[in-house]
């Protein structure tokens, strides 16, 4: 049986937890301990807080018990009810009114009981009817009663109060009931103050947002629209109450030609039809999914059904929860509705919800944008210029236009010579190696070397042997043909002869080898310019490999004067490809980047072209240049999604993520990285993944999306299970401590501080199991844990002085965690009431930082020191101590806030009110809170 003490401190944990399951069950614990114990007071306060948690975790129903016990509770003791208490319960009848209509089983009638019962205790208090008037117009919206608009007259009329919904949730309530009316304009320009300021409503500004999807889409106001969709749906999706709402983003889906992305939310979300929060819920939903797969293709498959299956299924439960209402209702209202939505006719044909999906579609063609190309010269008729054609696109990476003449020349010449066809065999294998179609490049080079061999033509055999036996990867075999090769092959044959062995120990992973190799086709002095230059950039490639990096730019930087020399043929682009990379190895990223330009403007193949725009997003991406590696990355990643290609559009989405985050665009970054995640995921790439994850997880928490970084942090610590890996387990479960302790949930903290300091402390890190335990002291302390908080500094302190016990105590490191191990020391001590033993803590702290150049820490401490002395009234002994941290203290800092504050109040317990008040002129802008610069 826990003590009341421990409920109430487990009741401000469930304040602080996130709406949702957690919540509730804690809640519910804490309400069956306060009845065991007969604690009235906090038996109030947790069903006060349960029905808040009910209504927001999408159990609505249990909202019901909680309100008419509080409810009957007030009215048979309010003295119990401080003004909070009141205002919190006038607040829920609003949750009442709405939450009744969402169930077709509640009759109307008590709807409209709760509803006067409201009025009447609105009118006893004296407030405002603006909400009264509020809630009665949307009874009357959902009843379909002509009088909503009259309602919606009187609310628009009446001043708001401390009742009414908040500036984010008002407005977006009368948004519902312009845009129903067509009246779209007038409901944009109503949200936009609401959307221009601060919202701290755990429903806005989503709520607003949504309700705008609609109004923007008929208005034309595309980009607006696709921006509050992504903007809303991303705070609507982990929160079961707001299912009703997520269902208006799959219609949005189905009517701007995102059929994808709406299966997407329709299939993260249909098992929560399971534990829907109304039925009003699932009902849209339904319906709402229902419309969505009925623009798929009726066969794709969906889960253990199809696209057209579950249409029908989900729109018959629509429908049958639509006539349950209008059969409670006695109006044909939600019916209508409902049919409508089923029905609903595209607005957009397809709007782009992305970067990716608009470069896609302004793309004329898929892929990459080629360079402008030379015109085609017409290929010859004649069979020995035309197959000496074909050779010189391919040797030039004109795949493509190399395939082309080849199959011109089979059009043409159906029955070649036995000459003309071992050459034509040849270049059938060299295309089919090219395309990675090795057992059928080698069965075209073994029939090429018996045709050339029958013909005479040994050196023409031997080189289609060399090849058969490359595509098939013996290497043996390349080496004792290349020997036969060099014996009668001329200076070209022999060059082109060690290449082939160079490739072979490449696959091998022989890069010195391969080295070697390129360096014997060079000392043959090959009689080719082309040959030649295309050996410099192979041996710079190698080189590139071998990580000598200063060696592989001379070499790319010869390769490309050599191929500029010959006009520049499409081989350059590989030479240009490798001396981006090389360069991009030694951190001179404009240049790198201008390399890729080079890339890009020469090559005329796909895949060069896919590689530099790549190597260039990445390059400026590494330079700071955030914009501009967006550009490209999205090029790239829009590339390989159109042709089909996942993993490596994944890769390149976590790079763009890296790009928007840096380039300050949270939301942006979370949509990459969350794309990325999960491919990665499918394809088990846990490192990367995990990456992924970790970037995304300091993304949430510049979204202010605690909960989803705590998940991803936890993932992690989880996924680094072992030894190697406990000093990032350890950081890892460290951030999220941190996390917690940022957002007031510091029991949960203490727990995580917990396990971090034991990871530390398994991987020997001495100082990070410091910070972590002292960190646990002082969340147990602000969790109201005393003796907890206690024990855990006991253990901070027998970790520091085992730690120090070999060390020279004058060392930076340990001066700096035994000053800030007594200042926390101070903290634990105030919390727990012992004035004295915080005052023995913290009194040598600042001086200890000032001896090791921690100015700003000596400032805290001293400002801490000052604050200890207040609470022991001694408030002559804490002014000269404030005086000099405010003398010191940066203009407009917190602690120099403080500080003023705290002088000013400490002159005033000293009789000396003017001097108090020229520091308040002087110093302060307003009254500091919080516990920033001490306590």
């Amino acid at each position: 049986m826990k003590t009341e003490e421990e409920l109430w401190g487990l009741l401000r944990e469930a304040y602080h937890m996130p709406y949702g399951s957690g919540q509730i069950a804690l809640t519910e614990q804490i309400m069956q301990h306060a009845d065991a114990g007969g604690f009235d007071e906090l038996r109030l306060a947790a069903r006060l807080h349960a029905t808040t948690a009910y209504v927001h975790g999408g159990e609505t129903a249990k909202a019901f018990v909680t309100f008419s016990w509080c409810r009957a509770e007030y009215d048979a003791h309010p003295e119990r009810f401080d003004s909070s208490d009141e205002h919190l319960l006038l607040w829920q009848f609003k949750y009442m009114v709405s939450g009744l209509m969402k169930f077709p089983t509640v009759p109307l009638a008590r709807t409209f009981d709760v509803l006067d019962d409201m009025e009447r205790r609105f009118r006893l208090g004296g407030y405002s009817l603006h909400t009264v008037y509020s809630y009665r117009h949307s009874v009357a919206e959902h009843l379909g009663d002509p009088a909503a608009d009259e309602w919606f007259d009187r609310w628009n009329a009446a001043p708001r109060d401390q009742n009414s919904d908040c500036v984010g949730c008002d407005p977006t309530s009368k948004v519902y009931h312009l845009l129903s009316r067509g009246r779209d304009e007038e409901a944009i320009e109503l949200a936009q103050p609401v959307l221009a300021g601060h919202l701290t409503c755990a429903e806005q500004p989503q709520g607003i947002l949504t309700g705008l999807l609609l109004p923007y889409l008929r208005t034309g106001r595309l980009e607006e629209a696709a921006d509050a969709h992504r903007r809303a749906y991303r705070a609507h999706r982990a929160n079961l109450a707001d299912l009703q709402d997520i269902a208006e983003h799959v219609v949005f889906c189905a009517r701007t030609g995102n059929e994808v992305r709406g299966l997407e939310i329709v299939q993260r979300h249909l098992p929560w039809l399971e534990k829907v929060p109304h039925p009003q819920a699932e009902m849209w939903f339904a319906a709402s999914a229902a419309l969505l797969l009925s623009r798929l293709d009726a066969g794709v498959a969906v889960g253990g059904t199809t696209a057209g299956a579950l249409a029908d299924r989900l729109a018959a439960r629509a429908r049958e929860l639509a006539g349950r209402f209008d059969e409670r209702n006695g109006t044909p209202a939600v019916g209508r509705r409902i049919e409508a939505v089923l029905t609903a006719e595209p607005l957009v044909e397809h709007l782009p919800l992305s970067a990716v999906a608009r470069r896609q579609a302004d793309a004329t063609t898929p892929g990459v944008a080629a360079p402008h190309r030379r015109a085609a010269e017409p290929l010859p008729a004649d069979p020995d210029e035309l197959l000496d054609r074909a050779v010189a696109l391919f040797e030039e990476h004109r795949i493509s236009e190399a395939r082309a003449a080849w199959e011109r020349f089979d059009e043409l010449h159906p029955e070649p010579a036995p000459e003309l066809a071992a050459r034509r065999l040849d270049g059938a294998g060299r295309l089919a190696n090219a395309e990675d179609r090795d057992e059928e490049a080698a069965r075209l080079f073994r029939e090429a070397a018996v045709a050339h061999r029958a013909l005479g033509r040994e050196l023409d055999a031997l080189v289609a042997e060399a090849r058969a036996a490359v595509a098939e990867g013996r290497l043996d075999e390349v080496d004792a043909v290349t020997e036969r090769i060099l014996a009668v092959g001329d200076a070209d044959a022999r060059a082109e002869a060690h290449v082939r062995r160079e490739y072979l120990l490449l696959n091998a992973e022989r890069p010195d080898e391969a080295l070697a190799a390129l360096d014997a086709a060079l000392a043959e002095e090959p009689i080719r310019p082309a040959l030649r230059a295309d050996l410099t950039g192979r041996r710079a490639r190698t080189l590139l490999m071998l990580e000598r990096h200063d060696e592989a730019v001379a070499a790319a930087a010869d390769a490309r004067e050599q191929f500029a020399a010959l006009g520049d043929p499409p081989p350059v682009a590989l030479a240009a490809l490798i001396h981006g990379h090389a360069l991009a190895n030694l951190e001179r990223f404009d240049e790198a980047a201008a390399a890729f330009d080079a890339a890009l403007a020469t090559a005329v193949e796909r895949e060069p072209r896919l590689s530099a725009l790549v190597g260039r997003g990445r390059a400026r991406l590494a330079d700071g240049r955030f914009d501009a590696a967006a550009d490209d990355l999205v090029e790239a990643i829009a590339d390989h999604v159109s042709h089909g290609e996942d993993p490596p559009a994944a890769v390149l989405r976590f790079n763009l993520a890296q790009a928007y985050h840096e380039a300050g665009q949270p939301l942006d970054a979370a949509e990459a990285a969350e794309s990325a995640l999960e491919v990665l995921d499918r394809i088990e790439a846990q490192d990367l993944a995990d990456n992924v994850r970790y970037l995304l997880s300091r993304i949430y928490r510049e979204l202010g999306q605690p909960d989803q970084a705590l998940a991803l942090l936890e993932t992690l610590a989880d996924n680094l299970d072992g030894f190697d890996n406990l000093p990032s387990r350890g950081r890892m479960l460290q951030e999220a401590a941190q996390l917690l302790y940022g957002v007031d949930r510091d029991a949960q903290a203490a727990e995580r501080f917990a396990a971090a300091a034991e990871a530390f402390r398994a991987a020997g890190i001495v100082t990070a199991e410091l910070f972590n335990r002292r960190l646990r002291a002082l969340a147990l302390r602000w969790a109201g844990d005393v003796p907890g908080s206690l024990a855990a500094l006991a253990e901070v302190d027998a970790l520091l002085a085992k730690a120090s016990a070999d060390a020279d105590a004058e060392e930076p490191w340990l001066v700096w965690e035994r000053a800030m191990i007594d200042a926390d020391a101070a903290r634990v001590h105030i919390g727990a009431g012992q004035v004295d033993e915080a005052l023995g803590r913290v009194r040598g702290s600042g001086d200890a930082f000032r001896s090791i150049g921690a100015l700003g820490e000596a400032l805290d401490a001293d400002f801490l020191h000052a604050e200890v002395l207040m609470r022991a009234g001694e408030p002559g002994a804490a002014e000269p101590l404030l005086r000099s941290v405010l003398g010191a203290a940066p203009k407009g800092s917190q602690v120099g806030q403080n500080s003023a504050w705290m002088l000013a109040e400490s002159l005033e317990m000293q009789g000396r009110s003017e001097e108090a008040a020229r520091v308040r002129e002087e110093h302060l802008d307003e009254q500091p809170g919080g516990h920033s610069g001490g306590e």
